[in-house]
């Protein structure tokens, strides 16, 4: 359920990675806004555990991952995103920039996801979608176009 009728909300279960509430809540009020275009979705930091849990649970894959999108569709809603905080300080000190944009990072990943896109099997279009609202965020290089670096 979705507090005081917002179309984006988000909530933060773990307590080791410390980082800016206020901007991060702005940002997903803005993502809600703009890419979910008022679909309502719900978002959640957790610790590697959950996630690595989760991960196992829900896709049958071992290990944690940084992000994870379970797309929903009932009454509207896009579904929910539950992204790993140890990940995502983790992942911030390897690219040089803030946990905030890491996060940010992950969110909008998660959020295209629940928007349908896949970066797997959609020929780029993901990719394409996630460097666009990236740019228009001014946000560090996102999660495809790093792994599209790492491979070559």
């Amino acid at each position: 359920m979705i507090p005081n009728d917002e179309t984006a909300w988000w909530t933060n279960r773990q307590r080791k990675v410390r980082f800016d509430a206020e901007e991060f809540d702005a940002f997903v009020k803005l993502l809600g806004r703009d890419v979910a275009r008022g679909k309502p979705f719900a978002l959640v930091i957790g610790s590697d555990n959950e996630v690595r849990c989760a991960n196992r649970l829900y896709r049958g894959q071992r290990g944690s991952t940084d992000v994870l999108s379970f797309p929903d569709g009932e009454e509207g809603r896009l579904g929910d995103i539950l992204i790993s905080a140890a990940r995502a300080a983790k992942q911030a000190e390897e690219f040089g920039h803030r946990v905030e944009d890491e996060l940010k990072i992950l969110a909008l990943h998660g959020l295209l996801h629940l928007l349908g896109y896949d970066h797997e099997s959609d020929k780029g279009r993901m990719r394409r979608a996630e460097g666009r609202w990236r740019r228009k965020f001014q946000l560090p290089r996102a999660l495809i176009e790093r792994a599209r670096v790492e491979s070559s």
